[in-house]
């Protein structure tokens, strides 16, 4: 199936001030994020994308926008499914505050067991966020064949989760996953398991990404076998 490359917005105004922004209406890029975003958009503009997908808050939106403007053609779509988590009344909170709260270890140890005070539970989230990869791939793979690439452009926790589960690891590991702003994170979807191709990845080229076409001129069928011994 389609490869996925999951970008994180760029730097916001929340990320500068330490504050957890959620799904406060409004928050921008900063002027850093500005760029991060121009740069993530530059490293994709040589790729022949099928289509970007992105959660429906505004730091999202402004970095999905970089990238579609170097695709000419392309145009966004919105997924609400890869939203940022329901952090409820934790929204607008200041981390350090946040931190101080028992929940906070919670979050940090057993986070499976986490529904924020009336908010979602990371649980769902994960549910939710998978879903939707696994959706687009699934249409994707219909409209544009096996070996189409996508971009989906979400939130930290939101792209941490789903790495746990093509990871196959429990959410409580989630935690030790690290998603910078404005990083690619890289997956391919295959019928049996995927393949976590690249993580938090900030400078490498992505023209390998391309599939080369055989002999016939048709692209490889995507395998879901690991090479023995690395490739």
């Amino acid at each position: 199936m389609p490869t996925v490359i999951l970008v994180r917005h760029g730097r916001s105004s929340a990320n500068t001030s330490g504050t957890l922004a959620g799904r406060t209406p409004g928050v921008k890029l900063d002027d850093a994020g500005v760029q991060q975003a121009e740069a993530v958009a530059q490293r994709l503009a040589g790729l022949p994308l099928a289509a970007i997908v992105t959660s429906p808050l505004e730091r999202c939106k402004q970095t999905a926008a970089a990238i579609a403007k170097r695709h000419a053609g392309l145009r966004t779509a919105t997924d609400r499914r890869l939203t940022e988590c329901g952090y409820g009344d934790w929204t607008g909170q200041k981390i350090s505050t946040l931190a101080k709260d028992p929940l906070w270890a919670v979050v940090q140890q057993h986070p499976s067991a986490v529904t924020f005070p009336n908010g979602e539970s990371m649980r769902a989230m994960q549910q939710r966020a998978v879903d939707a990869v696994r959706a687009h791939d699934a249409e994707l793979a219909k409209s544009h064949g096996d070996n189409a690439i996508w971009v989906a452009v979400s939130h930290g926790d939101v792209i941490k989760s789903i790495v746990a589960d093509a990871l196959g690891q429990h959410l409580d590991t989630f935690q030790r996953i690290v998603v910078d702003t404005a990083s690619t994170t890289i997956i391919t979807y295959t019928a049996t398991r995927p393949f976590l191709v690249r993580l938090n990845d900030s400078g490498s080229e992505l023209a390998s990404l391309v599939p080369k076409p055989t002999a016939k001129a048709k692209p490889k069928k995507q395998s879901s076998d690991a090479v023995v011994g690395g490739r």
